[in-house]
């Protein structure tokens, strides 16, 4: 049997619920660990399973580092909330909603302004399939032309980019992942912002990089999907990190 949990709120929780909250929470101290936010904005996301017009997000004002399993806000992909005192960034609302009614596979949604994403952004070409840390995630690279977050026509619209591939360069903006579990949309999000970094590097440098035969970009993509087919994709990867974490603390599960 299943048992209730109460948060803060005074509201109940199923135990299945409250794993993928403790998950999203910790989620985000994984995040502010990379140094990968902004203030107070920014935001991940995760559906509530058995309710698959609901999603959890952060409360907007919280600092990634202060973010618990009972402070999330629920709400629904109509922008209802279901949870007392909680505020949401409309952006985010935006974001997180058109891509949830895109997408009924996807179960986690991560978008973040790291300086290298950001700048990625920028330009033309975008990200080349240049290093090894690129090959990871170029066959499922997308780009969003920049778009006004304040209209849910650009949410629908990202639904339909968020189609096309599962890491996502939102032009102008930032970058955007997403997974089944939390644990492949952060391993994306890894794997895309060491792949942004070493693209501003190799853009610093006096000679073109080294390329790497279009065949061996082919098996590589090839080998990477059934990988990431894989229910335990980004698994591995998740234990370490929450090892590293846990040394600060495991307060995000209150």
């Amino acid at each position: 049997m299943v048992n209730d949990v109460v948060n803060h709120d005074g509201l109940t929780q199923s135990g299945v619920e409250w794993r993928i909250r403790c998950d999203l929470a910790a989620l985000y101290r994984i995040c502010d660990h990379y140094g990968w936010t902004d203030s107070i904005n920014t935001h991940m996301s995760v559906r509530v399973p058995g309710e698959p017009t609901c999603f959890l997000i952060n409360n907007y004002g919280d600092l990634f580092s202060e973010i618990t399993a009972s402070s999330l806000v629920k709400m629904d992909t109509n922008g209802n909330i279901y949870t007392k005192n909680g505020g949401f960034n409309d952006a985010g609302f935006v974001i997180h909603a058109g891509i949830y009614k895109a997408r009924s596979d996807v179960n986690c949604v991560m978008h973040t302004h790291v300086r290298a994403g950001t700048g990625v952004s920028l330009l033309k070409q975008g990200l080349r399939p240049i290093s090894q840390d690129a090959l990871e995630v170029y066959d499922e690279l997308a780009y969003h032309e920049y778009g006004s977050l304040a209209s849910h026509n650009e949410g629908d619209a990202l639904g339909v980019t968020c189609q096309k591939g599962e890491c996502v360069i939102l032009r102008n903006h930032g970058l955007l992942t997403i997974g089944a579990t939390v644990q492949a949309a952060l391993q994306r999000m890894y794997m895309l912002v060491r792949a942004c970094e070493i693209e501003i590097i190799a853009r610093g440098l006096d000679e073109p990089p080294t390329p790497i035969e279009p065949d061996v970009v082919q098996d590589f993509a090839k080998r990477n999907k059934a990988k990431r087919a894989l229910p335990e994709f980004g698994m591995a990867e998740w234990r370490a990190v929450l090892r590293r974490i846990e040394i600060c603390g495991a307060n995000w599960r209150q």
